[in-house]
């Protein structure tokens, strides 16, 4: 994976971080991403993130769901296990309602779970790179991507210029990987 170099500003105030934001889309710089110690209404929008896709794969998640039942059900009562119940027909859509409806539900929740976890990088066996120890606890971490046209001296001068009460250059992996690190002296160099 690629290694890429990020400027990192830390705020204390929610209030102090929405101006920041607006000042970093003006500006030009990339940002990579902003952790927050809890949700902040309206910070998807400030940063510019579209709306999420996740209701139309849920959709799509129930509809396997749905499709999964009624042919498997079906297969059963109609081909492969036909019982003459009283006269009653093989194919007994209204009988197979609630089943039909459990599997929807049960193949939506999962796979939109799945999904979430997929997209959010919060998967079991994930690991990311912590830009700052507090960034759970009470601080909100703002990160630019760096390139190689972009000046670490004024990108953290323009980062102090926003309000950031702490300012660092750091270089982490740009996305999510497995495993662990194998060596404390690897991370260290990634780090130095």
């Amino acid at each position: 994976m690629a290694i890429k170099k990020f400027a990192v500003a830390a705020y204390d105030d929610e209030d102090v971080l929405f101006p920041a934001v607006s000042k970093v889309r003006r500006s030009g710089y990339k940002m990579h991403d902003v952790y927050t110690p809890f949700p902040v209404h309206g910070l998807d929008v400030a940063m510019g993130l579209k709306e999420t896709d996740l209701h139309i794969a849920g959709f799509i998640y129930g509809l396997c769901g749905t499709s999964t039942a009624v042919g498997f059900i079906s297969w059963i009562y109609t081909i492969d296990w036909k019982i003459n119940y009283g006269g009653k027909p093989h194919f007994s859509l209204p009988a197979w309602i609630p089943i039909t409806f459990e599997l929807t539900v049960l193949f939506a929740a999962v796979g939109m779970v799945l999904t979430f976890c997929y997209l959010n990088q919060i998967m079991p066996g994930v690991k990311k790179h912590v830009f700052h120890p507090r960034q759970s606890d009470d601080l909100f971490i703002l990160t630019l991507e760096l390139n190689n046209h972009t000046s670490e001296a004024d990108a953290i001068a323009f980062l102090k210029s926003t309000g950031a009460k702490e300012t660092s250059i750091q270089m982490a992996e740009e996305s999510w990987w497995y495993g662990r690190w194998d060596k404390k002296e690897e991370y260290e160099a990634l780090n130095a």
